[in-house]
């Protein structure tokens, strides 16, 4: 849970804070100062984003491959509004929130440091975090002021703020296993919201302490990410990007005394008691995916529950990795100071032409979602379409890559034979896998041949499961029939985790043929 660092009048109402607390991390969206007047409201741009009818779900789903990724109720589109309408609308300030009374709690008196030790609570020092907790010393417990400093250059680069402007910023944080031994030493204002997880008020933080080292760690990091963002950026942003932000960057590895933040786990070992791929696994499987444009849209008091938790870290970490959106999803650091809904409107405007790709692939990402899943290696690169004609035509599909766009349309009710010829390499440890187009048969994935052809036909669509998902294995030779016009895709059966040791191509001969 996050709030900004305090500064604007008290009269913030309490039905505007109880709308905030949230089991985990969160944070109010606005202050009387910042809401729109009426006149405002009659001139506002109207919300861009679009919204997505999630396609229903269909029975005898048997596996996460078919499982359909839902919107909970169908909802009217919004016709999208002119890219300088919406920038032509100045950007609701992110003025900082106080919350009655914690304000004046946390600096009324300096923290008496003897009634703190009375109660038997240990202080932590670091150069940028001072940190009080009752667990006993042990090295997980009093090495976390050093990884909060190790965090700070790797903020600061990722920010783009000057290393030397972090010097002087420090923050107090509370590590509590038991919460009474805080509230009596006065480190656990009666002011202070309650939380499920973790909270960070401008430059203090509390934490709840967890079952594993890698979480508590987490936590640490993740309500530091917001105090950063808050203290150098001004704000930070609605719940998706404020929420999304901190789980992308918390996501790390401690090895050795090194800190890698931005982490993509490999395997569930690497980060017990996270969860964020297990969980989306689960909703995915049970028929509760979330739409991106859902996602984008989340209220702020939607992370009184884990899952959107889960879901905002898929976001952020989709786009942060995708080779075609990277850039655009790097420009919201500059605008971070907006928390309303513009801040997600201007980021749909500049992506709204690659809405369809963006869409297809954020599906094949949940709906395939595992530990190691490569979303550089899985995006979709575009490519020129053009008719299939009546000759022949030869396509090359790389190992290491997942769906592969060969250019060519198929009209509806036209069926093609695709041949295909060459070796390449599935796997490299402990000995290299070559394999054919039909695959290996002693290493089946999704319950296919390991590095088996496959086609799809997709075609945009505003709703509904991307077509993605309806596969076929084509293997050395096979024909597919286009029920639906759109482009031909193919790839080879691989985990989107396991691409990155497969070597070589597959030569393939697409022809029209006449069904016989």
């Amino acid at each position: 849970m996050h709030l900004p660092w305090p500064g604007s009048r008290i009269g913030l109402s309490i039905l505007l804070l109880a709308g905030c607390l949230v089991a985990g991390c969160g944070r109010q969206e606005s202050t009387p100062e910042s809401r729109p007047t009426a006149a405002a409201k009659k001139s506002k741009p109207r919300r861009t984003l679009p919204r997505d009818d999630g396609p229903k779900r269909t029975r005898n789903q048997s596996s996460p491959a078919a499982a359909q990724v839902d919107s909970p109720s169908p909802i009217d589109p919004v016709e999208p509004v002119a890219e300088e309408a919406a920038q032509a609308v100045p950007p609701r300030s992110a003025l900082p929130v106080r919350i009655p009374g914690l304000h004046e709690a946390l600096h009324a008196v300096p923290l008496d440091e003897e009634r703190i030790q009375a109660h038997g609570i240990r202080r932590l020092s670091g150069k940028h975090l001072t940190l009080y907790t009752d667990l006993p010393a042990q090295p997980a417990i009093d090495q976390l002021p050093s990884i909060f400093d190790a965090a700070i250059p790797q903020w600061a680069a990722y920010f783009e703020v000057p290393v030397a402007a972090t010097a002087e910023w420090h923050i107090i944080g509370r590590l509590m296993k038991d919460k009474t031994r805080f509230q009596k030493a006065g480190l656990l204002p009666e002011s202070l919201p309650p939380f499920g997880h973790g909270f960070n008020y401008g430059d203090h933080l509390w934490v709840y302490d967890q079952e594993t080292d890698y979480y508590r760690r987490h936590l640490l990091l993740h309500e530091g990410t917001h105090g950063f963002m808050q203290k150098f950026l001004g704000g930070s942003g609605p719940a998706w990007y404020r929420e999304g932000m901190a789980e992308l960057l918390a996501t790390h590895r401690w090895v050795n005394g090194k800190l890698q933040m931005k982490y993509s786990p490999r395997d569930r070992k690497e980060t017990p008691g996270w969860g964020r791929i297990k969980i989306i696994k689960d909703e995915v499987a049970a028929g509760r995916g979330v739409m991106l444009s859902k996602v984008l849209r989340f209220p702020p008091t939607a992370h009184r529950q884990v899952q959107p938790y889960a879901w905002c870290w898929a976001a952020t970490t989709f786009f942060e990795n995708h080779p075609r959106y990277q850039q655009r999803f790097h420009q919201l650091k500059t605008e971070a100071v907006e928390v309303g809904d513009l801040f997600s409107d201007r980021f749909y405007q500049r992506l709204k032409d690659d809405w369809p790709a963006i869409r297809d692939q954020w599906q094949w990402f949940v709906l395939n979602m595992e530990y190691g899943f490569d979303v550089k290696r899985e995006a979709i690169d575009p490519r020129p379409v053009m008719p299939l004609g009546e000759q022949a035509v030869e396509v090359e599909i790389v190992a290491d890559r997942g769906w592969q766009s060969t250019g060519l349309e198929l009209a509806a009710g036209s069926q093609v034979k695709i041949v295909a010829s060459g070796r390449y390499q599935v796997a490299a440890d402990p000995d290299p896998w070559w394999c054919e187009a039909n695959g290996i048969t002693i290493h089946y994935y999704r319950g296919r041949p390991l590095g088996a052809l496959m086609a799809a036909v997709n075609g945009p669509n505003t709703t509904g499961l991307t077509r993605l998902a309806g596969l076929q294995v084509i293997g050395v030779t096979g024909s597919v029939t286009t029920a639906q016009g759109g482009v031909l895709f193919l790839r080879i059966n691989e985990s989107g985790a396991g691409l990155s040791d497969n070597k070589g191509t597959c030569r393939v001969s697409i022809k029209l043929t006449d069904g016989n």
